[in-house]
């Protein structure tokens, strides 16, 4: 088998072990693996998006972000405001009780976290990021580049 058709194999192999991982860990908190990367993505972000900015910084699509965000914020974790300047856009923006959901997901993540970074030699995890970043953004180049961090960097530290 050569690499090419080896590589979206695996590629796909280990997406699904961390999600599947990542639901299993989230389930007791109510929330998905896709409801974490939402939260993590406004923790990153910083500041409110737009719902198709959140949507893009995701990789996702902006009717499955809009129906995340129709079951976060009844929970309180997110708030939608009407964009200050586009009043066709929406903005979202994380909440008090989202950054304390996400602090308590990313800790439940860790023990993940700690078996993909053990299944790695050192300095490899710092390779494989970057060399991901490269093939989505070869598939999809309007994703928003990874930011590169160390393992031990936390999205907490953002908050």
């Amino acid at each position: 088998m050569s690499t090419g058709s080896e590589l979206p194999i695996a590629l796909r192999a280990a997406y699904l072990a961390l999600h599947r991982q990542s639901e299993a860990q989230f389930a007791s908190h109510g929330v998905t693996a896709d409801q974490f990367v939402l939260l993590a993505t406004l923790v990153r972000g910083g500041h409110a998006l737009t719902q198709r900015e959140l949507a893009r910084r995701m990789s996702s699509d902006p009717s499955t972000v809009r129906a995340m965000l129709a079951l976060l914020e009844p929970r309180g974790f997110v708030e939608r405001s009407t964009h200050p300047t586009d009043a066709r856009a929406r903005t979202v923006a994380l909440t008090a009780a989202g950054e304390r959901m996400f602090r308590q997901l990313w800790t439940a993540g860790e023990p993940i976290r700690a078996l993909m970074l053990d299944a790695l030699e050192p300095g490899e995890a710092e390779i494989l990021v970057r060399l991901l970043a490269r093939v989505a953004g070869a598939l999809n180049p309007e994703l928003a580049p990874v930011r590169e961090s160390s393992p031990s960097h936390s999205p907490e530290d953002e908050v």
